[in-house]
């Protein structure tokens, strides 16, 4: 025996279809059958970091390699989305995107705008022209901060 439970929402949905199934008038007189279907998706995801134990059973880790310092140069406007590959947090004002072939630009943010509440992932929501662009676009945190971009700079290393 198959116990079917329904919360009791999806209950108050399906009671005027069980109801009209349970008397049975004369064929002359009975209303057209009406059938429904529910269908209940859901998803979710959960973010599960590595342990620590895991880490240290691993192979050790090569010698970290010294940082690398940026010179900004000027920068267009757009960016293509579908260039988009990465993004880091280096300074509190902005954001630095890798690029598709490993090029960086650095989304600064406004000063009213610190970009920690990025450091869980942020969003960027599509527009019909492809582009993320500064002044027209912003970032969206996965904590429901919102912060538009300011300007684009083309990060190169220093020599």
């Amino acid at each position: 025996m198959v116990k079917l439970l329904i919360a009791p929402v999806f209950a108050a949905l399906l009671l005027p279809l069980a109801a009209s199934g349970q008397s049975k008038p004369s064929p002359a007189s009975a209303p057209p059958t009406r059938l429904a279907q529910v269908r209940i998706q859901q998803h979710i995801v959960i973010r599960v970091p590595r342990p620590e134990a895991v880490r240290r059973t691993a192979a050790p880790a090569p010698a970290p390699l010294p940082p690398i310092a940026w010179v900004e140069k000027r920068a267009d406007d757009c960016v293509p989305v579908e260039s988009l590959s990465g993004a880091a947090i280096i300074r509190s004002d902005s954001v630095d995107l890798v690029l598709s072939g490993g090029r960086r630009i650095r989304a600064k943010l406004g000063n009213e705008c610190p970009a920690l509440d990025f450091y869980a992932g942020f969003y960027v929501k599509p527009n019909k022209d492809g582009k993320v662009c500064a002044k027209r676009d912003a970032f969206r945190s996965r904590s429901g901060g919102e912060c538009r971009i300011r300007s684009f700079r083309t990060l190169t290393p220093e020599r």
